[in-house]
């Protein structure tokens, strides 16, 4: 009942969700679109509740992870929305072709992700126009909550490294200084190559991706009609019909610089978008963020020593692991309870580990 539940709430939340982005979509093709997932959604869940013979009478309120990630659409934009509701499709998608394999049952192509559904459904709308098929391909492509997932990941890799470091200098010596020496070296340290392993990685992957696009350019200026050819035969394999998708081509052929940013999307799977990030800025942000997570189990040894530091570093750096657990739930959707305390569980079973090695350093250096 618990597991019919769940899918009955992930129906409701993902209703909720298509609702708002319909209400804050400029474009009324691609709104509409939206609206009608809304309603697809919606369906499922009473279809659901239905099949489980649960009363959705006054119950079609979203939860609290919803609501959430409604607020964060609010401030950061509801791009973040879209791409947290099709990491969820595909891993519903990827769990019902996994349970047809092990029971050996027909995967028949209903299984794929509501990403083919919302194609198709632009796709079959009389007024929609090339333009606005390219607005929600870029859009659903390049979003995916990237940001906020990068800063979710980048506060626990600097709790948990950092939290482990501080146990295993604290069991190792009972001296606060030398605790708070390291765990400040350690937050330090860690940031910094944070910083410059995204900077790093940002800028190559910069330039990579500009030198693909000065290539695609030649090849646009030198054989249009090859470029044409090949954009045609990608949106064919999309599933759009020949004409159309002939049609499409040679209408997008007609200015060279839209064909450019298109041929780098369809053929080279390149959100020209991405590439104005700042690589100092992204560096900038893994700094922030890996020392906001490294300096919580260093506060305690700010202010006090021995047992009681160790057992406050413990206590908040196993918050912040729960807390972090339960935000990862944004684009797992799994059990917040469950995420939460499987944090915790590896966070102390590491620091732990690094604890008990710093004892036994510890009592074999004063021996």
């Amino acid at each position: 009942m618990l597991m019919k539940n769940k899918n009955i709430q992930t129906e409701i939340d993902a209703s909720f969700l298509y609702s708002k982005l319909a209400e804050h979509e400029k474009d009324e093709v691609i709104a509409g679109v939206y609206r009608k997932m809304s309603d697809i959604e919606k369906g499922h869940a009473v279809a659901f509740a239905g099949k489980a013979n649960i009363s959705l009478e006054n119950q079609m309120q979203p939860s609290w992870r919803a609501k959430i990630l409604n607020s964060i659409g609010k401030i950061f934009g509801y791009d973040y929305v879209l791409g947290a509701l099709m990491d969820t499709e595909k891993s519903i998608s990827n769990a019902i072709i996994t349970g047809k394999k092990k029971k050996n049952l027909e995967i028949n192509g209903t299984e794929t992700t509501h990403v083919s559904i919302l194609r198709s459904i632009l796709e079959k709308e009389k007024k929609v126009t090339v333009t606005q098929l390219l607005k929600f391909e870029r859009r659903h492509r390049s979003v995916g909550g990237n940001a906020i997932r990068a800063a979710v990941l980048g506060g626990n890799d600097g709790l948990v490294s950092n939290f482990s470091l501080v146990m295993g200098i604290a069991g190792a010596t009972t001296g606060q200084a030398g605790v708070l020496l390291a765990g400040l070296a350690g937050l330090l340290a860690g940031a910094l190559s944070m910083a410059l392993g995204e900077w790093i990685s940002v800028k190559s992957s910069q330039e990579l991706y500009e030198n693909q696009m000065k290539i695609e350019m030649e090849e646009l200026e030198t054989n249009p009609e090859g470029e044409m050819m090949e954009l045609a035969l990608i949106y064919i394999a999309k599933g759009i019909p020949e004409e159309q998708a002939y049609k499409m081509a040679a209408v997008i052929l007609k200015d060279k610089d839209h064909a450019h940013d298109v041929l780098v999307k369809e053929e080279l799977g390149i959100n020209a978008e991405e590439l104005k990030g700042s690589a100092v800025q992204a560096a900038i942000y893994s700094f922030v963020l890996f020392a906001i997570g490294a300096v919580i189990p260093v506060l305690p040894f700010m202010f006090t020593s021995g047992m009681k530091a160790v057992i406050l570093s413990v206590s908040m750096s196993a918050a912040g692991l729960f807390i972090i657990g339960a935000a990862i739930t944004l684009f797992t959707g799994r059990n917040v309870w469950f995420s939460g305390f499987r944090q915790v569980l590896f966070g102390l079973a590491a620091a732990a580990v690094t604890f008990g090695i710093g004892r036994l350093i510890g009592v074999s250096v004063a021996g």
